[in-house]
């Protein structure tokens, strides 16, 4: 064992005590309101690489969760393992691909080539039943129930407006957006994420009322908000549209997301193990953190994406449209998300401008990245530093790399 995982399991150990004494007073229905300590760990889960080596992948011993059921019979994965013999080039050197668990802070990571499991690899106390926190992954998750919900008639069209479905946001900012434009991150709300972590800032607010305190649901938000651009005219990424998508799928399919979820994504493709969200209160009044909250093993998130690979079909079953996967996948333009990026964004699906390759990214290095050109999935869950922008980088070269490997 190295001296950082040594240094790592000692953390997880102190972590792990501190959470089993407070987990009964949470059980016991938290009367009060979650314990100081529970609090404080809500607040810092995310913001020191040290704690969130192990936080991203024990949500459920901080959070308040939302089950979501395996399938009796899990789509069955073949194996033919190789040793990555491949290198990446980033900022002018050329590096070992496995150097890219150690110098881009990986917790897992999982390479599927011509439909084969060729490298699976998991690290800091993790293994093939860790549930790890997917953050924005979530999005592109909740764009497929949008399309399973268009194919099925609950949603008429993604051209409708987001009132139609959702009365309650009549007269909010809200009121003219239609869904595309939400899966587009173009409804001209004031609402763009800002990962600004000092405790005055309107993220932390935010996240202070719903997560930690669990006060407000973050659908709330969508009453309150303000609209700064014609809908339809800018991209601005905001967690919150994908939350109101949420609320769209809820009133459109008559039940809670999750329960959704299992019955027409996750138990029809086949998932090997249960997956959670975390919700923004106790059970019976928590909502599922849609845009960000979802908590799969690694082999379910690599399901997820062959699924996207194979055009919708998993299991031996379409669970999504061809259609829609075209749809959500390949941009129209593409509009870069960024003057400096190289990426665009479809719905709720990151692009890359000189690749038909794709993404489903969550902030701090948790991806999966699917190229249809040389049936490639890569599933790489991780613990960056909050804002540091080298380990994305350094991950999207290792991709490309990975992704022309033929073993």
């Amino acid at each position: 064992m190295s001296k950082s995982e040594r240094r790592t399991a000692r953390l997880m150990s102190v972590v792990a005590l501190s959470v089993a004494a407070l987990a009964p007073s949470m059980a016991a229905g938290e009367p009060a309101g979650p314990s100081e300590a529970i609090k404080e760990l809500r607040r810092i889960f995310f913001s020191d690489p040290k704690i969130n080596v192990l936080t991203f992948h024990n949500i459920d011993e901080i959070f308040h969760t939302i089950p979501v059921e395996a399938a009796k019979r899990p789509w069955r994965l073949t194996y033919d393992e190789k040793k990555p013999d491949f290198t990446y080039a980033y900022d002018g050197e050329d590096y070992a691909a496995e150097d890219v668990l150690e110098r881009t802070y990986t917790n897992a990571l999982l390479i599927i080539k011509d439909d084969k499991i060729v490298y699976e690899r998991y690290r800091n106390l993790t293994d093939e039943d860790t549930h790890f926190l997917s953050m924005s992954m979530a999005k592109s998750i909740t764009s497929v129930l949008v399309g399973i919900a268009v194919e099925q008639g609950l949603i008429s069209s993604v051209d409708d407006q987001i009132v139609k479905y959702v009365p309650e946001l009549k007269g909010s900012a809200y009121d003219g957006v239609t869904v595309r434009q939400a899966l587009l991150m173009k409804t001209g709300v004031n609402r763009a994420d800002n990962y600004d972590p000092s405790p005055d800032s309107a993220m932390s607010r935010l996240r202070e009322k719903t997560m930690v305190l669990n006060e407000a649901r973050a659908t709330e938000e969508a009453l309150l908000v303000e609209r700064i651009h014609e809908p339809g005219t800018q991209f601005s990424y905001s967690t919150l549209n994908t939350t109101v998508l949420g609320w769209v799928l809820e009133k459109a399919a008559g039940e809670p997301l999750p329960t959704y979820m299992e019955r027409v994504l996750w138990k029809p493709m086949g998932a090997e193990s249960y997956g959670f969200w975390m919700a923004d209160g106790p059970e019976g009044v928590g909502r599922a953190t849609n845009g960000m909250g979802y908590n799969a093993v690694l082999r379910d998130y690599a399901r997820f994406g062959l699924m996207m690979l194979h055009e919708g079909k998993a299991n031996k079953r379409q669970i999504v449209s061809r259609d829609w996967v075209e749809e959500s996948t390949i941009p129209e333009g593409p509009e870069p998300a960024s003057e400096d990026s190289d990426q665009g964004y479809q719905y709720q699906w990151w692009t890359l401008t000189d690749s038909n390759a794709y993404m489903a990214v969550g902030l701090q290095g948790q991806f999966i990245y699917i190229d249809p050109d040389t049936d490639t999935v890569v599933v790489k869950l991780s613990y960056f530093p909050l804002g540091a922008r080298e380990p994305y980088r350094e991950s999207e070269a290792f991709f490309r790399a990975a992704s022309a490997w033929r073993p």
